[in-house]
């Protein structure tokens, strides 16, 4: 959980953004898993959620400790706490119309993204716990999703056991196996 004690002052971090920005765009390198060519999850963590409500405060230049507070219940509730993965799940396709047609046939498609650790059973995510991110016409192309894991999966991959993830949707389907820089940066969420 972050507090106001691990942000920089809107100063401090005007000095410090260039060099803190750097080592977040790395660190994000190594927490991202594409699921097919149009689909893609983005792990969170307390680094990459200290960026975004740095980058919160110093775009809207807030400074009051209500706000920041405000910012920070935002954002905390994206940070793993040690059994579970948080992720943005962003379904991509850079032409609108595209993109508004796909959507159209993605209805529920948050539900049908799943983890797996080894040849235990699929865990399908708890989806967008602060609103809800579709219509009767279509789903949205951002979704919060969170991965609760068992004690024993959590155990088993500790020990290296087999990850993959995917989407088992009707109108799109996808695995992957996340690369090992991703999976190491992905077990530090489950201490």
């Amino acid at each position: 959980m972050l507090t106001h004690a691990d942000l920089y002052s809107l100063e401090h971090y005007a000095r410090a953004r260039p060099e803190f920005r750097a080592r977040v765009m790395a660190h994000k390198k190594n927490r991202q898993v594409a699921l097919g060519p149009n689909a893609t999850l983005y792990f969170e963590d307390r680094l990459t959620m200290q960026y975004q409500v740095q980058e919160m405060l110093r775009l809207e230049r807030i400074f009051e400790a209500d706000l920041i507070q405000d910012e920070l219940d935002v954002y905390n509730p994206l940070i793993p706490d040690g059994t579970n993965w948080k992720a943005t799940f962003m379904v991509e396709y850079s032409d609108p119309e595209e993109r508004k047609a796909q959507l159209a046939r993605m209805i529920g498609i948050e539900k049908a993204v799943w983890v797996q650790v080894a040849d235990f059973a699929r865990v399908a995510p708890i989806a967008n716990e602060d609103l809800d991110r579709e219509t009767e016409e279509k789903t949205s192309s951002v979704h919060f999703l969170r991965f609760e894991l068992t004690a024993p999966m959590i155990a088993a991959l500790k020990k290296g056991a087999a990850l993959t993830m995917g989407i088992g949707h009707p109108a799109y389907q996808a695995t992957a196996t996340p690369s090992a820089a991703v999976r190491e940066s992905l077990l530090v969420d489950l201490e």
